[in-house]
């Protein structure tokens, strides 16, 4: 195990999926976010047949997806130590013939892999307006994770657009105070939104996250609101997380 190993790197289990997955404090660690969002994606076993995670980090949505499905999985990260990371991840996993990591600008994407022929797009992308004033993370591999630095929201709805088939599945997350940006924008390139679930701390708490489905060329309205995800139950996570975390209570 420790040949797929740089310096500053460990090996991290997601347990209910038996997926191992490369980090590192001082690069990138996978959150809470990417489990939700591979979580809330839907894609079937057979039916699809190809999958493009953009904003893909060290991998970790595509990786928790690859057990759900047999399609051909793209991940796309601009960061070349990240895609690193997550090529060393899928080939400690034995994914070199389902995944493929791309490292490139998310704008490129269509150079890889055919306009219009994607079944399924999921994204984390970064949360954060980059504006001047904004007191963003010294380190250079968060601050382009987290803020709209090298890439915006537009730009990856817009990339999202061009991949996907007709009806084909838009799948983010972000947070809930760009809920209009994000919604505006859908419609903007024809990807209509379909469903939104907020994740709460605990019950009681604003909503910190927002999970957001859409089709493209889908029929204008319909969105369906779930019912929220709750991640903590006292000091303790919540059954759901506990599920999507370990497989169990």
């Amino acid at each position: 195990m420790n040949s797929y190993l740089k310096d500053d790197e460990r090996i991290d289990q997601l347990y209910s999926k038996n997926i191992s997955i490369i980090q590192s404090s001082k690069v990138f660690s996978f959150s809470l976010d990417a489990v939700l969002l591979a979580e809330f994606a839907a894609v079937s076993r057979n039916k699809t047949k190809k999958i493009v995670d953009l904003c893909a980090g060290n991998g970790a949505v595509g990786l928790f997806i690859s057990e759900r499905t047999n399609a051909k999985i793209y991940e796309v990260e601009i960061q070349d130590r990240l895609a690193d990371m997550a090529s060393r991840s899928v080939k400690l996993n034995n994914l070199e013939d389902q995944i493929t990591v791309i490292n490139d600008d998310l704008q490129n994407t269509t150079n890889y892999v055919k306009k219009d022929s994607v079944d399924v797009v999921t994204v984390n992308p970064p949360y954060f307006l980059n504006y001047e004033t904004s007191e963003k993370n010294p380190n250079e591999y968060l601050a382009i994770a987290r803020h709209e630095i090298t890439t915006n929201l537009s730009q990856v709805v817009q990339a999202a657009g061009a991949l996907l088939k007709m009806n084909g599945k838009f799948f983010m997350v972000h947070r809930p105070d760009r809920l209009t940006d994000i919604l505006v924008t859908m419609r903007e390139h024809r990807i209509e939104p379909k469903s939104l679930q907020f994740v709460r701390p605990s019950k009681g708490k604003l909503a910190n996250m927002v999970l957001v489905s859409g089709i493209k060329d889908g029929h204008y309205n319909g969105v369906k609101i779930l019912d929220d995800v709750i991640v903590h139950d006292g000091d303790h996570y919540s059954e759901s997380i506990e599920m999507m975390l370990y497989g169990k209570r």
